[in-house]
This record gives structure tokens, C-alpha cells and sequence, in this order.
């Protein structure tokens, strides 16, 4: 990035309203051109009034505050899938009686996977504030990332894993771009997206989670919003992301798609600070890193350090090799706290 600003706290706490509109005013200010929008990333599921703000002084590039509203109010959310007959786990807003049929209790309008925990009975009441209660059910993670507009709606495919550590059985581990799904999979897995589009007004790069498990595929939740899988997606031009910006302008995306996409097998995963707190040092970083922190910046024990990336000809090629790679780094990282070379 040309120019950034890091806000204090927001990782654990979320977005405060003041800063981060001082911060966007700042970096307004501080380009050399006149900005053509805002496109928000994760972050803003719970604080949609934020959103709205945040309207009212720049050209929003991507769904309202409306549609994240909608899509994130989980009462609404699953109530709407009902109605369209989208399957879904089992879902109820308060605490279950049957604790033996495994339920998970999730933070309402959170992100990340980190929030999410097995629900035991005797929890205290006021842990389960601001949270609803699904069945858990084991399979693959599979997320359709649609780009829709005017011109219609384009899909393509990730999977993705955990990185499971103590109360956290769901923390992100990383995703990869999918090769080939199977036909009827992929197309149940797109009637069910394109059944939302118009019910929650989504525009742009949205992404839907799927568990896929038994024949069967049922939707999770829907980020209206660019995330994890346009770090996997994307080519090297950006041309996902220019073409997100195409359908945001009323323009036609899919064309851009058709004339210029171009991945390659992509992925990416998170290296945590799981071996303890760790001050990162004055480091090299490889090329294949994103998200890194400056030099001398404390990582509290568990919150993720960096983004580790691999391409390669295959998607399970590009997996393997990024787990090479972020234990390689996890050396680097540690390695420099205790004063070794890098």
C-alpha cells in the first residue's frame, strides 16, 4: 500500500467510529488523487451504523449498510433461508437442552472463525450474550465467491481449514482455490447463492460458506463483502478486483472477467503467534508473506503474525507448499526474537 494507518486495538475490540473516520480522512488527504471509493473488508459485520457513516462521506464500493444488516442478523438471516427453502444447519437462539447433539454458539455479526465455540452445558448465562446456537456438523468447508451487478453474477470456488487451538476449534487456518467441483454440487451450491442476491441486495464480491458433508451442502453464513478468498482468486493484474469496482459503478463485470482473469492454484494461510508472545524483529521478509507487522511490534500469544502465500500448478501442490512455509517463517519469526540470523 502507498499509504496506511494502523488503528489501535481494532483486531480485539473492533472499529471505533472517530478513529477510523479520522484515519480515512487522513489518507484522503494525504493522496495524490482524488479517491474513487471505499471498499470494506472484514471488520464491519457487527456495526453497520459504521457503515452507514462511512457512506454519507465517500462513494461506498460494495453492499450497503442495509445488506450487511440483513445478512448478519442471524433471527433474519436463517429465517430468510427457511423461507427459500436454502438448507441450513439446525440453528435456535437460545441455549439448547440437548448439549449430547453438539452444538456450536456463535457471536452474532462476528468474522474469522475465531469466535466460534462447542457449547457445554452449565455455561454462564452472560456467555452466551449476542450469540445463537447451531448444530455442528462435520465436512468440507466450501465457499462460493460470487462478483454480481448489472451484468450479471460470476462464481468461482475455495476450500478452506481450520487451525484449531484450545476453545477456538474453528480459528481460520488458511483456503485454497478449488480445481474442479462436482457438477451437481456446483450447481446447487450457485442456485442457492443466486436465490439471495436480490432478498439481501448484494452487489460485488460476496462470498457464501457451505459445509459439504453426506451428499448434502449447507449454508453457514454470507459475507457481502471481499475476504479471504479474493487473496486466493485473484490474479496478478487485480483484475477480481477491478471487476468488483466495474459492478459497484453499475458496469459490466463479467466481460472484464471473461477478457482477463487469469489465476493460477492459490494458497494462503495465517502463521499465529501459537509458540508464545513474540516481538517481531527488523526482519526480511520472503515475497511470499503478506500482512506483516513493523519491526518491534509485540504479537500477543495466539493473534495471527502474517499472511503465508503459494502458487503452484495444482491446488493441493499450492496447499502443501504453504504449509512448508509457514513453518519455515514460524522459525524466522521466533528465531529473530531469540537472536538468531534470519
Amino acid at each position: 500500500a502507498g499509504d496506511a494507518r494502523v488503528l489501535s486495538g481494532a483486531l480485539r475490540k473492533g472499529f471505533g467510529k472517530a478513529d477510523l473516520l479520522r484515519a480515512l480522512d487522513e489518507l484522503a488527504q494525504s493522496a495524490g488523487s482524488e479517491s474513487i471509493g471505499l471498499i470494506l473488508g472484514p471488520g464491519f459485520e457487527d456495526s453497520p451504523k459504521v457503515i452507514g457513516e462511512l457512506a454519507k462521506r465517500y462513494r461506498l464500493l460494495g453492499c450497503a449498510a442495509e445488506s450487511v444488516a440483513r445478512a448478519n442478523d442471524p433471527k433474519a438471516f436463517f429465517a430468510l433461508l427457511a423461507d427459500l427453502g436454502i438448507e441450513h444447519p439446525s440453528t435456535v437462539f437460545e441455549p439448547p437442552q440437548d448439549t449430547a447433539a453438539g452444538w456450536l454458539t456463535k457471536r452474532a455479526g462476528a468474522c474469522g472463525g475465531r469466535h466460534i465455540r462447542r457449547f457445554r452445558r452449565g455455561t454462564p448465562a452472560r456467555a452466551t450474550l449476542h450469540r445463537y446456537f447451531q448444530k455442528e456438523v462435520e465436512g468440507e468447508a466450501i465457499s462460493a465467491l460470487a462478483i454480481t451487478g448489472a451484468s450479471g453474477t460470476a462464481f468461482a470456488f475455495t476450500r478452506s481449514w481450520s487451525a484449531p487451538r484450545g476453545r477456538e476449534p474453528y480459528r481460520f487456518g488458511g483456503i485454497v482455490s478449488a480445481e474442479e467441483l462436482d457438477p451437481d454440487l456446483e450447481a446447487r451450491l450457485i442456485d442457492a447463492c443466486l436465490a439471495l442476491i436480490n432478498p439481501l441486495e448484494l452487489i460485488g464480491l460476496v462470498s457464501f460458506d457451505f459445509i459439504v458433508a453426506g451428499g448434502g451442502a449447507l449454508l453457514l453464513e454470507v459475507n457481502p463483502r471481499p475476504g479471504a478468498s479474493l487473496d486466493v482468486l485473484d490474479d496478478a493484474g487485480g483484475t477480481l478486483l477491478k471487476a468488483h469496482i466495474s459492478a459497484c459503478r453499475g458496469e459490466d463485470a463479467v466481460e472484464i472477467l471473461a477478457r482477463q482473469w487469469r489465476p493460477k492454484p492459490h494458497a494462503c494461510a495465517y502463521l499465529y503467534a501459537d509458540n508464545g508472545a513474540v516481538e517481531v524483529g527488523n526482519m526480511d521478509w520472503p515475497g511470499w508473506v503478506s500482512d506483516v507487522p513493523p519491526a518491534g511490534q509485540c504479537i500477543e500469544n495466539g493473534d495471527p503474525i502474517a499472511t503465508v502465500h503459494a502458487e503452484a500448478d495444482t491446488a493441493e501442490l499450492a496447499k502443501a507448499t504453504c504449509a512448508k512455509r509457514l513453518e519455515k517463517l514460524a522459525g524466522v519469526v521466533y528465531g529473530s526474537q531469540n537472536g538468531q540470523d534470519n
